[in-house]
């Protein structure tokens, strides 16, 4: 399937030998990265259902070598065995990273060295350590921690409870022991700054409370990592939420990423994230920033520039900075569709920081979300976005294809190139976002204790607990399991 929307063109991945669509799979929650030294290279990581009746998945992955035009899908990274949460990544050099998360709630790191059309696992099944949902992170500083890993999880492990962080100091070969993450930042993402600092961020343990916490010594080989700032009670102007138009899944994670541009900007933290707004039970994607090191964050800016309907959905929102400062961002949005469920892939970008953000595009034709499930009723719980000067690589997944056999469309995952020029965006709006506030934050804190092992049940296959309930629908707290 190649899909045309104005000037955007999206291009499946998950395709046969033949380039051709494989008629009755499934394939979600894709994970994409873009060899810096050659970005017509790039791989995408998903959940690779075979057989929609089944809720087995395993890893697959697909490549490129010509800048996402096509793509070879070579098969999965072990066949016959369950695998979820793909996450990937590449270092400065090209080499491509993949961590994937096994039944037991362990992972496994994978590495390639050819632009991911083969790749080497870096350790026995479940020896990466890690947990549900877990994300990483490659130092690619000059510093002491330079080509060091980190993965944070959130509290669904391999190794105990608690949200977690590990470490790996050879190139995700081994990992030290877990150590409990201060505040508990969960579903979200990790990023370093140019001193080599380490940020996670992710939602905390109230509602409108987003936390980041900093480890400054986590890039020192020999020393124990330790969270020496921990910023609490950030306001994301809503909540996450799971349940709602993805039934077993989330309707978004939160995504942080650096600027490490080396201008006025440089070492910026920015968090973004489809939230619910108080009161309302759909989501609108919400983007803060720190301009000081994680103390203290602005107020929360609505990205998604339609007028507020409590009926429409603007899910799955994710970012990254581009290496010259530039912000893209890119969600699934219902504002042009009838039945409010319809969903298009949405762009807008910022060159100021994040104070003000382009007029929003639909970048694809509109897709149904709740046909080709498999059995598991969602859509995956994330895409991806990596950025370069002019532009933005996306990973994400569609319902184009028609499967006549069930009479309904599938899931597949396909790569769209985004960039300010590709759209009627050449300016930012000139509505800023609101005058910046401080959010109070917290004394700084650390643990570096690790936890005890404790065996998770294979066949658990939806995390526990409820998401904080908020009228009219209540949604379950994290509507996934891997």
């Amino acid at each position: 399937m190649i899909s045309r929307f104005g000037v955007f063109t999206s291009y499946q991945a998950n395709v046969d030998a033949n380039g051709q669509n494989i008629i009755g799979d499934a394939a979600n929650e894709c994970s994409i990265s873009v060899d810096p030294t050659n970005s017509n290279k790039m791989t995408i990581g998903w959940r690779q259902f075979n057989d929609v009746n089944s809720n087995f998945r395993q890893g697959g992955w697909g490549y490129t070598a010509d800048a996402g035009i096509h793509w070879t899908f070579p098969g999965v990274l072990e066949d016959n065995v369950f695998r979820s949460d793909p996450v990937t990544n590449s270092d400065e050099a090209g080499t491509f990273f993949y961590l994937s998360l096994l039944q037991t709630f362990c992972e496994n790191m994978y590495q390639s060295t050819n632009g991911g059309q083969s790749w080497t696992e870096l350790q026995a099944d479940s020896l990466a350590g890690g947990g549900d949902k877990q994300w990483f992170t490659i130092d690619k500083t000059g510093g002491p921690g330079h080509g060091f890993q980190y993965q944070s999880s959130d509290g669904i492990n391999c190794s105990g409870g608690g949200v977690q962080f590990q470490r790996s100091t050879d190139g995700g070969i081994t990992w030290q022991a877990p150590i409990i993450i201060p505040a508990g930042p969960t579903d979200g993402t990790l990023d370093v700054d140019t001193n080599g600092n380490l940020f996670i961020g992710g939602e905390g343990s109230s509602l409108n409370s987003f936390s980041c916490v900093r480890s400054s010594n986590a890039q020192i080989g020999n020393q124990t990592p330790s969270f020496d700032q921990v910023t609490q009670h950030i306001n994301m102007g809503g909540d996450l939420s799971g349940g709602g138009i993805n039934p077993a899944g989330l309707d978004g994670m939160l995504f942080l990423a650096i600027d490490r541009s080396g201008g006025s900007t440089n070492n910026n933290i920015y968090m973004l994230a489809s939230v619910v707004p108080q009161g309302r039970s759909t989501t609108d994607v919400m983007f803060v920033r720190s301009t000081d090191g994680g103390v203290t964050f602005s107020a929360p800016h609505k990205v998604n520039d339609d007028p507020v309907n409590p009926s429409k959905w603007h899910w799955f929102g994710t970012f990254s900075v581009a290496p010259n400062g530039r912000l893209d961002a890119v969600w699934y949005d219902t504002r042009n569709a009838a039945n409010n469920t319809d969903s298009q892939l949405f762009y807008s970008w910022s060159t100021d920081a994040g104070v003000t953000w382009s007029p929003n595009v639909a970048v694809s034709n509109a897709f149904i979300p709740s046909e080709g499930y498999p059995n598991q009723n969602k859509i995956g719980d994330y895409i991806t976005i990596v950025s370069d000067a002019t532009g933005g690589n996306v990973a994400y997944s569609a319902t184009f294809n028609f499967n006549p056999s069930r009479g309904q469309h599938e899931e597949d995952v396909y790569y769209v190139r985004v960039s300010p020029s590709g759209g009627s965006t050449p300016t930012p709006t000139p509505t800023a976002s609101p005058t910046p506030t401080l959010t109070p934050t917290a004394t700084a804190t650390f643990t570096p204790t690790a936890t005890g092992h404790q065996q998770l049940l294979p066949d658990r296959h939806r995390r526990q607990g409820l998401r904080r309930r908020r009228e009219p629908v209540p949604r379950p707290r994290r509507g996934h399991r891997a």
